[in-house]
Protein backbone atom coordinates (compact mmCIF):
# COMPACT_ATOMS: atom_id res chain seq x y z
CA UNK A 1 0.00 0.00 0.00
CA UNK A 2 1.58 3.57 -0.64
CA UNK A 3 3.02 5.87 2.02
CA UNK A 4 0.19 7.69 3.83
CA UNK A 5 0.91 10.82 5.75
CA UNK A 6 -0.93 12.68 8.43
CA UNK A 7 -1.15 16.56 7.90
CA UNK A 8 1.00 18.19 9.72
CA UNK A 9 -1.86 20.76 10.50
CA UNK A 10 -4.97 20.35 10.95
CA UNK A 11 -7.07 20.00 7.50
CA UNK A 12 -9.98 23.37 7.85
CA UNK A 13 -10.89 22.99 4.34
CA UNK A 14 -11.73 20.96 1.08
CA UNK A 15 -11.22 21.13 -3.20
CA UNK A 16 -12.08 18.50 -5.01
CA UNK A 17 -11.53 18.81 -8.43
CA UNK A 18 -14.03 17.83 -10.98
CA UNK A 19 -13.67 15.69 -14.10
CA UNK A 20 -12.94 11.91 -13.14
CA UNK A 21 -13.12 12.80 -9.43
CA UNK A 22 -16.63 13.76 -8.59
CA UNK A 23 -18.01 12.45 -11.63
CA UNK A 24 -17.21 9.82 -14.42
CA UNK A 25 -17.03 12.82 -17.08
CA UNK A 26 -13.87 12.00 -18.21
CA UNK A 27 -15.08 8.72 -19.38
CA UNK A 28 -17.10 10.34 -21.69
CA UNK A 29 -14.65 12.85 -22.54
CA UNK A 30 -12.97 9.98 -23.66
CA UNK A 31 -16.33 9.44 -25.96
CA UNK A 32 -16.17 13.03 -26.80
CA UNK A 33 -12.48 12.88 -28.20
CA UNK A 34 -12.75 9.18 -29.80
CA UNK A 35 -16.08 10.66 -31.81
CA UNK A 36 -14.27 14.03 -32.80
CA UNK A 37 -11.30 12.16 -34.42
CA UNK A 38 -13.18 9.69 -35.86
CA UNK A 39 -14.93 11.92 -38.21
CA UNK A 40 -11.34 12.93 -39.30
CA UNK A 41 -10.12 9.72 -39.42
CA UNK A 42 -7.63 9.72 -36.82
CA UNK A 43 -6.95 7.74 -33.04
CA UNK A 44 -7.68 9.00 -29.64
CA UNK A 45 -4.69 7.23 -28.27
CA UNK A 46 -3.88 6.59 -24.43
CA UNK A 47 -1.64 8.71 -24.73
CA UNK A 48 -2.78 11.75 -25.96
CA UNK A 49 -5.47 11.01 -23.04
CA UNK A 50 -2.93 11.14 -20.77
CA UNK A 51 -1.58 14.44 -22.42
CA UNK A 52 -4.89 16.12 -22.09
CA UNK A 53 -6.22 14.88 -18.89
CA UNK A 54 -6.44 18.04 -15.94
CA UNK A 55 -6.17 20.56 -18.49
CA UNK A 56 -8.01 23.79 -19.31
CA UNK A 57 -10.34 22.72 -21.78
CA UNK A 58 -8.92 25.13 -24.64
CA UNK A 59 -5.29 23.72 -23.68
CA UNK A 60 -6.68 20.10 -24.29
CA UNK A 61 -8.11 20.90 -27.48
CA UNK A 62 -5.13 22.51 -28.77
CA UNK A 63 -2.70 19.60 -27.69
CA UNK A 64 -5.26 17.50 -29.85
CA UNK A 65 -5.37 19.70 -32.21
CA UNK A 66 -1.10 19.96 -32.71
CA UNK A 67 -1.25 15.70 -32.11
CA UNK A 68 -3.07 14.89 -34.55
CA UNK A 69 -2.16 18.55 -36.80
CA UNK A 70 -5.99 19.37 -37.32
CA UNK A 71 -7.13 22.60 -39.15
CA UNK A 72 -9.90 23.11 -36.76
CA UNK A 73 -9.47 26.11 -34.17
CA UNK A 74 -10.38 25.33 -30.12
CA UNK A 75 -13.14 27.32 -30.32
CA UNK A 76 -14.38 24.79 -33.35
CA UNK A 77 -13.21 21.59 -31.51
CA UNK A 78 -14.83 23.35 -28.15
CA UNK A 79 -18.60 24.14 -30.06
CA UNK A 80 -18.32 20.70 -31.80
CA UNK A 81 -17.19 18.62 -28.36
CA UNK A 82 -19.97 20.72 -26.05
CA UNK A 83 -22.47 19.77 -28.60
CA UNK A 84 -21.32 15.38 -28.25
CA UNK A 85 -21.31 15.98 -24.23
CA UNK A 86 -23.96 17.52 -23.40
CA UNK A 87 -26.34 14.65 -25.14
CA UNK A 88 -24.50 12.22 -23.13
CA UNK A 89 -25.00 14.04 -19.93
CA UNK A 90 -28.55 13.29 -19.51
CA UNK A 91 -28.16 9.86 -19.49
CA UNK A 92 -24.75 8.90 -19.11
CA UNK A 93 -23.36 11.25 -16.50
CA UNK A 94 -23.22 9.51 -12.77
CA UNK A 95 -21.26 11.04 -9.19
CA UNK A 96 -18.08 8.32 -8.85
CA UNK A 97 -18.19 6.23 -5.72
CA UNK A 98 -18.03 7.65 -2.19
CA UNK A 99 -19.00 11.32 -3.32
CA UNK A 100 -22.02 11.74 -1.68
CA UNK A 101 -21.32 10.23 1.74
CA UNK A 102 -18.10 12.34 1.91
CA UNK A 103 -20.15 15.36 1.10
CA UNK A 104 -22.32 14.32 3.96
CA UNK A 105 -19.75 13.80 5.97
CA UNK A 106 -17.79 17.25 5.42
CA UNK A 107 -21.23 18.93 5.92
CA UNK A 108 -21.66 17.14 9.69
CA UNK A 109 -18.39 18.14 10.58
CA UNK A 110 -18.93 21.97 9.05
CA UNK A 111 -15.58 21.50 7.22
CA UNK A 112 -15.79 23.80 4.35
CA UNK A 113 -16.10 22.77 0.16
CA UNK A 114 -15.27 24.04 -2.87
CA UNK A 115 -14.62 22.67 -6.59
CA UNK A 116 -11.23 23.74 -8.85
CA UNK A 117 -11.74 22.59 -12.53
CA UNK A 118 -9.92 23.11 -15.35
CA UNK A 119 -13.50 22.64 -16.94
CA UNK A 120 -15.59 25.62 -18.68
CA UNK A 121 -18.40 27.01 -16.37
CA UNK A 122 -21.05 26.44 -18.20
CA UNK A 123 -20.13 22.56 -18.14
CA UNK A 124 -19.33 23.23 -14.65
CA UNK A 125 -22.84 24.67 -13.81
CA UNK A 126 -24.73 22.24 -15.89
CA UNK A 127 -22.84 19.17 -14.20
CA UNK A 128 -23.87 20.38 -10.72
CA UNK A 129 -27.10 20.98 -11.76
CA UNK A 130 -27.82 17.52 -12.92
CA UNK A 131 -27.30 16.79 -8.95
CA UNK A 132 -28.27 20.28 -7.43
CA UNK A 133 -25.15 20.19 -5.88
CA UNK A 134 -23.97 23.46 -6.25
CA UNK A 135 -25.68 24.79 -3.63
CA UNK A 136 -23.75 22.66 -1.20
CA UNK A 137 -20.42 24.17 -2.05
CA UNK A 138 -18.92 27.02 -0.62
CA UNK A 139 -17.54 27.89 -4.20
CA UNK A 140 -16.24 26.49 -7.87
CA UNK A 141 -13.30 27.31 -9.69
CA UNK A 142 -13.68 26.82 -13.61
CA UNK A 143 -11.19 27.91 -16.69
CA UNK A 144 -12.84 31.02 -16.90
CA UNK A 145 -11.14 31.69 -13.22
CA UNK A 146 -7.89 31.64 -13.94
CA UNK A 147 -5.10 33.19 -16.35
CA UNK A 148 -2.52 29.92 -16.14
CA UNK A 149 -4.06 26.49 -16.00
CA UNK A 150 -2.91 23.04 -13.90
CA UNK A 151 -0.15 22.40 -13.52
CA UNK A 152 0.36 25.83 -12.46
CA UNK A 153 -0.93 26.55 -8.76
CA UNK A 154 -3.07 29.32 -9.34
CA UNK A 155 -6.46 27.40 -9.35
CA UNK A 156 -5.48 25.67 -5.88
CA UNK A 157 -3.46 29.02 -4.73
CA UNK A 158 -6.48 31.19 -5.57
CA UNK A 159 -9.09 28.40 -3.73
CA UNK A 160 -6.72 28.45 -0.38
CA UNK A 161 -7.68 32.73 -0.74
CA UNK A 162 -11.67 31.62 -1.28
CA UNK A 163 -11.76 29.51 1.84
CA UNK A 164 -9.40 32.34 3.70
CA UNK A 165 -6.76 29.26 4.93
CA UNK A 166 -3.47 28.36 4.07
CA UNK A 167 -3.04 25.98 1.83
CA UNK A 168 -1.31 23.54 3.96
CA UNK A 169 -4.56 23.33 5.73
CA UNK A 170 -6.68 21.90 2.79
CA UNK A 171 -7.43 19.37 1.42
CA UNK A 172 -6.98 18.40 -2.23
CA UNK A 173 -8.66 15.74 -4.04
CA UNK A 174 -7.26 14.96 -7.37
CA UNK A 175 -7.53 12.57 -10.41
CA UNK A 176 -4.82 13.63 -12.17
CA UNK A 177 -0.99 13.85 -12.68
CA UNK A 178 -0.98 17.79 -13.40
CA UNK A 179 -4.02 18.35 -10.69
CA UNK A 180 -1.40 16.65 -8.24
CA UNK A 181 1.20 18.85 -9.35
CA UNK A 182 -0.63 21.93 -8.83
CA UNK A 183 -1.78 20.93 -5.60
CA UNK A 184 1.46 20.69 -4.61
CA UNK A 185 3.33 23.46 -5.90
CA UNK A 186 0.34 25.10 -3.75
CA UNK A 187 1.30 23.49 -0.72
CA UNK A 188 -1.74 22.29 0.01
CA UNK A 189 -2.35 18.40 1.53
CA UNK A 190 -2.19 16.32 -1.46
CA UNK A 191 -4.68 13.21 -2.46
CA UNK A 192 -4.70 11.64 -5.58
CA UNK A 193 -7.38 8.95 -6.73
CA UNK A 194 -5.82 7.85 -9.89
CA UNK A 195 -8.67 5.09 -10.73
CA UNK A 196 -7.80 2.11 -13.14
CA UNK A 197 -4.38 1.35 -13.94
CA UNK A 198 -2.12 4.15 -12.93
CA UNK A 199 2.01 4.28 -12.40
CA UNK A 200 2.43 4.70 -8.62
CA UNK A 201 5.53 6.98 -9.12
CA UNK A 202 3.73 9.43 -10.88
CA UNK A 203 1.91 10.51 -7.64
CA UNK A 204 5.00 9.55 -5.18
CA UNK A 205 4.97 13.01 -4.00
CA UNK A 206 1.33 13.14 -2.91
CA UNK A 207 0.58 12.61 0.83
CA UNK A 208 -2.02 9.64 -0.08
CA UNK A 209 -3.00 7.83 -3.22
CA UNK A 210 -6.55 6.84 -2.67
CA UNK A 211 -8.61 3.92 -4.07
CA UNK A 212 -11.60 5.99 -4.08
CA UNK A 213 -13.63 9.09 -2.27
CA UNK A 214 -14.68 6.20 0.21
CA UNK A 215 -10.98 5.38 1.16
CA UNK A 216 -11.22 5.70 4.85
CA UNK A 217 -7.79 7.11 4.86
CA UNK A 218 -9.28 10.30 3.26
CA UNK A 219 -11.34 10.69 6.44
CA UNK A 220 -9.00 10.23 8.75
CA UNK A 221 -6.33 12.72 7.40
CA UNK A 222 -9.61 15.03 7.83
CA UNK A 223 -10.52 14.01 11.02
CA UNK A 224 -13.79 13.29 10.90
CA UNK A 225 -16.44 10.30 10.71
CA UNK A 226 -16.66 7.99 7.96
CA UNK A 227 -20.92 7.29 7.68
CA UNK A 228 -21.77 3.97 8.89
CA UNK A 229 -18.18 3.86 10.72
CA UNK A 230 -17.18 3.84 13.97
CA UNK A 231 -14.06 5.26 15.19
CA UNK A 232 -10.81 2.79 16.31
CA UNK A 233 -9.12 3.71 19.18
CA UNK A 234 -6.01 3.41 17.57
CA UNK A 235 -7.58 6.32 15.56
CA UNK A 236 -8.59 8.28 18.01
CA UNK A 237 -4.51 7.89 19.77
CA UNK A 238 -3.31 9.19 16.02
CA UNK A 239 -5.44 11.97 16.11
CA UNK A 240 -5.24 12.95 19.80
CA UNK A 241 -1.92 13.07 19.54
CA UNK A 242 -1.64 15.07 16.08
CA UNK A 243 -4.79 17.59 16.97
CA UNK A 244 -5.46 17.51 20.30
CA UNK A 245 -8.76 15.77 21.48
CA UNK A 246 -10.59 19.40 21.60
CA UNK A 247 -10.19 20.39 17.98
CA UNK A 248 -11.94 16.94 17.08
CA UNK A 249 -14.77 17.89 19.25
CA UNK A 250 -15.00 21.42 17.78
CA UNK A 251 -15.58 19.60 14.39
CA UNK A 252 -19.40 18.23 14.81
CA UNK A 253 -22.27 19.97 15.61
CA UNK A 254 -23.42 17.37 18.16
CA UNK A 255 -20.45 17.05 20.51
CA UNK A 256 -22.69 14.65 22.51
CA UNK A 257 -22.82 11.71 19.83
CA UNK A 258 -19.18 11.88 19.18
CA UNK A 259 -17.92 12.09 22.41
CA UNK A 260 -20.04 8.88 23.28
CA UNK A 261 -18.59 7.51 20.12
CA UNK A 262 -15.22 8.25 21.12
CA UNK A 263 -15.83 6.29 24.50
CA UNK A 264 -17.56 3.66 22.53
CA UNK A 265 -14.16 2.88 20.82
CA UNK A 266 -11.88 3.44 23.81
CA UNK A 267 -13.87 1.50 26.15
CA UNK A 268 -16.43 -0.75 24.65
CA UNK A 269 -19.50 -1.63 24.02
CA UNK A 270 -22.57 0.98 24.56
CA UNK A 271 -26.66 -0.28 23.71
CA UNK A 272 -27.21 0.59 19.85
CA UNK A 273 -29.97 3.10 21.14
CA UNK A 274 -28.00 5.52 22.39
CA UNK A 275 -25.89 6.14 19.00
Amino acid sequence: MPTFSLPKLPLRAVVFDLDGLMFNTEDLYQQVGREILARRGKTFTDDLLVQMMGRKSPEALQLMIDWHQLSETTQELTDESMKIIFGLLPEQLKPLTGLLPLLDALEAANLPKGIATGSSRPFVDHVLAQFDLEPRFAFTLAAEDITHGKPAPDIYQLAAQKHQRKPAEIMVLEDSQIGCQAAIAANCYVVAIPGGQYDERLFSDTQLIADSLADERIYEALNILQPGHFIRSGTVAKFAKNFGGHRWMQRYRKPWRLSLRIRVALVGKVAPEFL
